[in-house]
């Protein structure tokens, strides 16, 4: 039994002027580089067709996140729960959140996060592409799996003091010395790749790290940043192939003991992490697969609100008083999408992608390394990569014990989800590594 992909890509960048960063960079003022959304499509014989699409925004939350699912689903002929559809996360880049976005329109803050309109056409595009995919489908007879450490990119955001509480957050940029030299931290060190070949030719190639991508960010220059620039580098190496890069569970994990901010380091940065990637390739085992090596599967769970998002009341005080930070009030609003969600008992999706024994997870949320590492604890000396970035609504998805460190990720003013999100998650992961 065959399996049969094809590859798609359209362009994602926003004109100037429209917000970045969910509105805290309120205008683009460049252009540095453009922005992609791209994917695959899969099509195991005997099985519906199965999406994985990556968009280099910052976000696609909620009501966008299902459009967009939805979107590709009708264009592959499939149904929307074997879609998956995540964000590369760099900051210079839009994010999209529907239903925020029309609860801001409410008070007269109409495209303060995106303007609409702009997702009208990149989703127009990308359906666009898909189907035309879809007639230049590829027989594929190999996958091949690799990892390589990336050196110097990846460091804990979180630094712990002697109280066990959070010092320091230390951000993708650490302009502090003393600050930057403390301990890397709990990471995951490894990239980790995933070829699909006809033959000797390779057809797609999907990669996943666990780090935060900015580099430089907040100037208005648009741009896909340090994974952005590692996948054209790897796009460049091997042309014949579609690069799909995943950004993994990196909530909690940045390049601030790597990076103090200055611009050229966006380009060492990429280059490092293009290294790993070129290493993978190179040392990935090639095996044969066929179509009854692949399996989809599927769970869905209600993530559990932080107490703040109960007081609805409280939220829409705050996005509608005009004296408030614009920040504060575009927080709220999308405080409450959330809130709505799960109020209204709608389910965020996980799902497993199994290649032979291969996994491969997609999350939503900003999800902490440590599920991540948990994760391939469940299948020891086995190939298990993470796609999370998925719908970004919950935002930060934190373990019970980072809650009571607190830290900016964790902290009652910030964080959207329950200390109690660890044992939804860790069920639900499990379940899909099973067997």
């Amino acid at each position: 039994m065959t399996i049969r992909l094809s590859t798609f890509s359209a362009d994602a960048t926003p004109p100037l002027g429209h917000p970045l960063c969910n509105g805290n960079v309120p205008s683009a003022i460049k252009v540095i580089d453009r922005l992609s959304a791209r994917g695959i499509v899969l099509v195991p014989e005997g099985q519906a067709p199965i999406v994985l699409c990556t968009v280099d925004w910052v976000s696609v939350n909620n009501e966008s996140h299902d459009l967009w699912r939805e979107t590709l689903a009708e264009a592959a002929g499939t149904t929307v729960d074997r879609v998956s559809v995540h964000c590369t996360h760099p900051h210079d880049a839009p994010g999209s959140d529907a239903a925020a976005q029309r609860l801001l329109d409410e008070v007269g803050m109409e495209k303060a996060i995106f303007d609409a309109s702009v997702q009208e056409r990149v989703l127009h595009d990308i359906h666009n592409a898909v189907v035309q995919s879809r007639e230049r489908m590829h027989k594929i007879t190999h996958v091949s799996l690799g990892k390589a450490k990336v050196e110097k990119f990846a460091s804990s955001r979180r630094l712990i003091g002697s109280d066990g509480k959070v010092q320091h957050v230390r951000y993708s940029r650490c302009g502090d010395e003393t600050v930057r030299a403390r301990e890397e931290g709990l990471i995951d060190p490894f990239v980790r790749v995933v070829g699909f070949w006809e033959d000797d030719r390779p057809k797609a190639v999907l990669s996943y790290y666990a780090s935060h991508p900015q580099s430089f960010y907040s100037t208005g220059g648009i741009s896909s940043d340090t994974a952005g620039l590692a996948r054209g580098l790897r796009d460049a190496a091997v042309p014949e192939a579609m690069h799909v890069y995943f950004c993994g569970a990196g909530g909690n994990v940045a390049a601030g003991k790597y990076n103090d901010g200055s611009p050229t380091n966006r380009f060492r940065l990429a280059e490092r992490l293009a290294d790993g990637l070129e290493r993978a390739w190179d040392n990935a085992v090639k095996l044969p697969v066929k179509a009854q090596d692949v399996e989809w599967r599927v769970t869905e769970v209600d993530i559990p609100p932080s107490a703040a998002m109960a007081d609805t009341e409280a939220l829409r005080k705050e996005m509608e008083d005009r004296d408030a930070a614009f920040y504060r009030r575009t927080m709220s609003a999308r405080k409450l999408a959330f809130a709505d969600r799960c109020r209204n008992g709608t389910p965020y999706p996980l799902t497993c992608l199994r290649l032979g024994d291969a996994r491969i997870l997609h999350t939503p949320g900003e999800l902490f390394v440590e599920y991540q590492i948990a994760a391939q604890a469940c299948r020891p000396g086995e190939f298990v990569a993470v796609a999370a970035y998925g719908d970004c609504g919950p935002g930060y998805i934190g373990t019970k014990a980072a809650y009571a460190q607190g830290g900016y990720e964790c902290d009652p003013r910030h964080a959207r989800v329950a200390p109690e999100v660890e044992d939804v998650f860790m069920d639900a992961v499990r379940e899909l590594l099973a067997n």
